[in-house]
């Protein structure tokens, strides 16, 4: 067995536990916060949306399909949404306008006040990223940043803002996935097993 190969699993594998760690340490209270949100958001009609580039793409996906079918309980689809699957969508945009407005004008297109988008920039400076997230705050549409451990531009436009410790972008990713799948446990948590803790955070009681 190859020594070097080998120290190259063990050191990415410390690395992202100490990373994984320190993240569920300090933003468990953000991703119970994030996930409740999700479900405010679809019990009053609304739906979630999810995009990014890459490996940030196929998360988005990845998250989307969770919704939409099931993640692991028996319950009802729920709508999730990823802006980076439409190949006629994304080319006719990138090729008429910009490939900085990919994931915008679908924004604007499909997104209506309540809904949610969930953007991946691993960096923080993803500018078709940055753009629906901007143009998602203009139209009441709640905004969740996953990115790295600077935030960098992503901090402005997030309702919520998802930092990762760490530089690594294979660490960064692996930790928005673990993340990801905390918000759709606990959204059918909220919404089919202790309805009672949602309840006071929807529009209707606050009324």
């Amino acid at each position: 067995m190859s020594e070097s190969a080998l120290h190259k699993v063990m050191d990415h594998a410390s690395a992202g536990l100490a990373a994984r760690k320190a993240f569920f340490d300090t933003k468990a209270e953000l991703v119970v916060e994030i996930s409740r949100a999700m479900a405010v958001c679809l019990a009053g009609g609304g739906k979630v949306m999810f995009c990014g580039n890459g490996g940030s793409a196929a998360d988005s996906q990845h998250l989307a399909a969770e919704f939409t079918n099931r993640f692991r309980m028996e319950r009802p689809p729920l709508p999730g949404l990823a802006l980076t699957t439409d190949t006629s969508a994304l080319t006719a945009i990138g090729n008429d306008y910009s490939f900085d407005e990919v994931f915008s004008k679908q924004l604007l297109a499909l997104g209506r006040p309540g809904d949610m988008l969930v953007g991946f920039s691993t960096s923080g400076t993803s500018t078709n990223v940055i753009r629906a997230m901007r143009e998602a705050k203009r139209n009441d549409i709640v905004t969740v940043g996953m990115t790295g451990q600077s935030g960098a531009e992503m901090a402005s436009v997030s309702d919520f803002l998802v930092t990762v410790p760490s530089g690594d972008t294979a660490v960064i990713q692996e930790i928005h996935i673990a993340a990801g799948h905390m918000f759709c446990h606990l959204v059918d948590h909220f919404l089919f097993e202790a309805v009672a803790e949602l309840t006071p955070y929807l529009p209707e009681s606050k009324g």
